[in-house]
C-alpha cells in the first residue's frame, strides 16, 4: 500500500505539472509615451533581465530579478541627444549596443560596450557615417547581422548600383573589435531586388538578391549572394525556378552541416496565385543548391485553408520561420498578412486607435494580420501535416506594433503567443503545437497591473521557456515574464 500511495503520489504530481497554466510576473510601471518613445527587452545578462526604454528625457537599461523587481536602472548617459535606431545583443557577461544617431546632417553608426552590470566599457566606437537629405533624415542607413553564436556582428550599406547591388560593411567580434573590412557588388545586367542578409559563424554573409517581374514582383531569378569576411567579390549562387515565380521567401543558415536553407512560395504563372511551395537546400562547399523541391498544394490542404479565406487561400502568407527536423524534413511557418492604404474621409476604428491618431493624415495605412499557417514535409516533400492558427488583426497606422506573434520553440513543441483583434475587440491568445501538429488554443488572461495592452510582437524568449513580453497602459510601459 505504502508503493501504491507513493506512485499515486507521483502521478498526480506529474499531471499537476503538465496541466498546469503559464506563470506571468508583470515589472512595475514606468512613465512612458508610446508615440515619441522607445522601448526593446534586451536579454539576460549576468543572472539578471534587462530592458530598454528611451523619452525624450533619455535612455536607460532597467535590470529585473527573478521575480521581475527592479535591481537597477543604468542612465545611457553616453547616447547624443537624438538617437535614430537601436539594437541590443546580450550575452552572458556583456551587452553590446548598436545605435545610430542623428548629427547635425549626418547619421553615425555607433557601437558601445557594456559590463555584465550594464556599465559602459571604452568609448563608444563610430564604425560609418552617411549625409542625410534636406529634409534630414527618411530611410535607414545602416544595417546590422549578429551570427547565431552571437560571435560575429556585421554592420554594413546596402544600396543600388546601377541595376545592380553593392554591400560595404565592417565585420566585428562580440568585444567590437574591427576584423575586417570589406566591399562588393554583382550586376547580371538587370534591376535587381535586395532581399534579406544574414551571417553565419565563420563570419561569411548572405544575401538574397532576385529580378522581378509582373504586377505581383514575383522574383523570375534568384540568387544568393555569399561573402566571405574580408573578402571584396561575391560568389552568385543562382537557385533555377525552372520557368516558375517565386515570392516570400525566407533563409535560414545551418552552422552546423554548413548549409542554407530556403524556404517559401511559388506561382505557375507571373500574375497568379500561389501554387505550392519552394524548398531548397544550398551547399556552401559547392555554392549550388540541392534538394530543390517544387511542392505543389494538395487538395486536403487547399481545402483547409478555404475555410477561412476562399479565394485564392494562400495569397499574403509570408514564410516567417523555418524549423529544420533531424531527419531532413522541415516546418514552415508562415502568417497571413498584407497593409492596405485608404483616404480619411472613410472611417474606420481599429482597436488599438487610442494609441495613434489616424485622422491626421489624409492617407490612412491598415494592417492585417491573420491567420498562422505551420506545414510539415518529410525529407522527400510529402507533406506530413498542416495547422492553421486563426486570428484577426486589423489596427491603423501603428506599424502592426501590437499584431502577429511570440513564437516559443521549445525543442518539443511550439507556442504562439498573439492578440486576437480586430476593430472592437482584443483578448490574448496562447496556441501550442506539438510535433504532429496537434494545436490547442486557450484564452491567455493574466492578472495583475490592470491589464494593460501586451505587444507580443516586441517580445524575446530568453530561457527556453520565458518569454519577455513588452506592455502598455496608457502612458506607462512594463514587462511582463511569462513562464511555460
Amino acid at each position: 500500500m505504502r508503493y501504491v500511495r507513493l506512485i499515486l503520489v507521483i502521478i498526480l504530481w506529474i499531471g499537476a505539472y503538465t496541466g498546469r497554466s503559464q506563470d506571468v510576473i508583470y515589472s512595475p510601471l514606468d512613465k512612458f509615451d508610446f508615440r515619441n518613445g522607445d522601448y526593446s527587452v534586451v536579454g539576460m545578462t549576468g543572472g539578471m533581465l534587462y530592458t530598454y526604454r528611451s523619452s525624450p528625457d533619455g535612455a536607460m537599461l532597467e535590470a529585473f530579478d527573478d521575480s521581475m523587481n527592479k535591481a537597477a536602472t543604468i542612465i545611457l548617459d553616453f547616447f547624443p541627444d537624438k538617437i535614430y535606431q537601436t539594437r541590443f545583443i546580450s550575452y552572458a557577461d556583456r551587452i553590446v549596443i548598436l545605435y545610430q544617431a542623428l548629427e547635425s546632417n549626418k547619421v553615425v553608426q555607433y557601437a558601445a560596450l557594456l559590463d555584465e552590470k550594464g556599465r559602459l566599457k571604452g568609448r563608444p566606437i563610430e564604425l560609418a557615417k552617411a549625409k542625410t537629405g534636406i529634409f534630414g533624415a527618411m530611410k535607414n542607413y545602416f544595417y546590422s547581422a549578429v551570427s547565431e553564436d552571437k560571435k560575429k556582428i556585421f554592420i554594413y550599406t546596402l544600396n543600388d548600383k546601377g541595376n545592380g547591388v553593392e554591400v560595404e560593411g565592417k565585420w566585428l567580434d562580440d568585444s567590437l573589435k574591427i576584423l575586417k573590412k570589406g566591399k562588393a557588388s554583382f550586376d547580371n545586367g538587370k534591376l535587381l531586388t535586395k532581399g534579406e542578409v544574414n551571417i553565419a559563424n565563420d563570419g561569411t554573409v548572405y544575401i538574397a538578391t532576385y529580378t522581378t517581374v509582373g504586377a505581383q514582383n514575383y522574383a523570375d531569378e534568384f540568387w544568393i549572394l555569399a561573402l566571405k569576411e574580408g573578402d571584396n567579390k561575391f560568389t552568385p549562387c543562382a537557385m533555377h525556378l525552372q520557368d516558375k515565380f517565386a515570392a516570400a521567401g525566407y533563409m535560414k543558415i545551418d552552422n552546423v552541416n554548413n548549409r542554407i536553407y530556403f524556404g517559401g512560395f511559388y506561382a505557375d504563372r507571373k500574375n497568379g496565385s500561389y501554387d505550392g511551395i519552394i524548398f531548397a537546400k544550398l551547399d556552401v562547399a559547392s555554392a549550388s543548391f540541392q534538394n530543390l523541391k517544387f511542392i505543389p498544394f494538395d487538395n486536403a490542404l487547399t481545402a483547409a485553408a478555404s475555410i477561412r479565406q476562399r479565394k485564392n487561400p494562400f495569397d499574403n502568407y509570408l514564410v516567417m520561420q523555418l524549423i529544420i527536423k533531424n531527419d531532413g524534413g522541415f516546418v514552415m511557418i508562415t502568417e497571413n498578412t498584407f497593409i492596405t492604404t485608404r483616404t480619411n474621409y472613410m472611417p474606420g476604428v481599429g482597436y488599438y486607435s487610442s494609441f495613434y491618431s489616424p485622422y491626421n493624415t489624409t492617407l490612412v495605412h491598415e494592417y492585417h494580420y491573420n491567420d498562422i499557417m505551420a506545414l510539415s514535409y518529410d525529407k522527400d516533400g510529402v507533406r506530413e501535416w498542416n495547422s492553421f492558427i486563426a486570428k484577426d488583426q486589423y489596427s491603423q497606422e501603428d506599424g502592426g506594433a501590437f499584431a502577429s506573434y511570440l513564437l516559443l520553440n521549445s525543442g518539443g513543441s511550439l507556442a504562439f503567443l498573439f492578440n486576437d483583434f480586430n476593430n472592437t475587440r482584443s483578448r490574448i491568445q496562447l496556441a501550442t503545437m506539438d510535433p504532429d501538429g496537434k494545436t490547442e488554443v486557450s484564452s491567455f488572461a493574466p492578472i495583475g497591473n490592470n491589464s494593460p495592452d501586451w505587444l507580443p510582437r516586441a517580445g524575446k524568449q530568453v530561457a527556453s521557456r520565458i518569454l519577455i513580453v513588452p506592455c502598455l497602459l496608457k502612458r506607462q510601459i512594463c514587462f511582463a515574464k511569462v513562464v511555460f
